[in-house]
């Protein structure tokens, strides 16, 4: 929840920033966006692990890997839509009233932008779970003592030629439901109420 949740800050971050800013501001700032979205996420996710984990530990790096590689589609929703509500009349009229960037962004763009942040925080959830399993199945996640389904799948994984075939099939389920779940209940309230982000929220 806290991965998901620094991913949702930053793209936020980075898409007022850009919408707001505009001109050569937002042109920088979405090419930077571009260069992080052009990454493999589970690569560059590795090597942000191995980079920070030895500071943060593996709770930490995992979150801080998993905020850093999943931000640029929500940066591009929010720039987006925020180029959509500049447009807007009570925009219009805010800015004739002598309203400055700051307060524009935090009285009128952040509140139409919510709906998008927290879609986009649910999608990332499931990303968290199988980035963290994966990232401990391979023993660069959670330390082997904490309690963690990547370690169990990687206990399992040994305990296989022994015949221990359960081990690996009941937290590989659990893995595969949470995340089918959560991501299939984002997706009915995606097509429900917005289903304009469709193709850009494809985190």
């Amino acid at each position: 929840m806290f991965a998901a949740l620094t991913a949702a800050l930053v793209g936020t971050l980075v898409g007022i920033v850009a919408g707001t800013l505009g001109g050569t501001a937002d042109a920088v700032v979405m090419r930077v966006t571009d260069v992080f979205a052009s990454q493999n996420h589970f690569l560059f996710g590795i090597l942000l692990v191995v980079l920070f984990r030895p500071a943060l530990g593996g709770a930490g790096a995992i979150m801080l890997s998993v905020g850093l590689t999943h931000w640029p589609s929500l940066a591009r929703i929010v720039r987006g839509e925020l180029m959509s509500l500049r447009e807007r009349p009570f925009v219009a009229a805010a800015v004739g009233g002598g309203a400055e960037r700051m307060r524009l962004a935090r009285r009128h763009y952040l509140p139409h932008l919510l709906p998008a942040v927290g879609l986009a925080f649910v999608l990332t959830v499931p990303h968290a779970i199988f980035h963290e399993s994966a990232l401990s199945f391979l023993g660069l996640g959670l330390e082997p003592h904490r309690a963690s389904l990547g370690n169990i799948l990687a206990d399992g994984q040994r305990s296989l030629l022994a015949g221990g075939w359960w081990i690996a099939l009941f937290p590989g389920m659990a893995i595969l439901l949470a995340s089918m779940t959560i991501g299939t209940l984002a997706e009915y309230w995606r097509e429900q109420r917005h289903p304009r982000w469709r193709s850009e929220l494809e985190l």
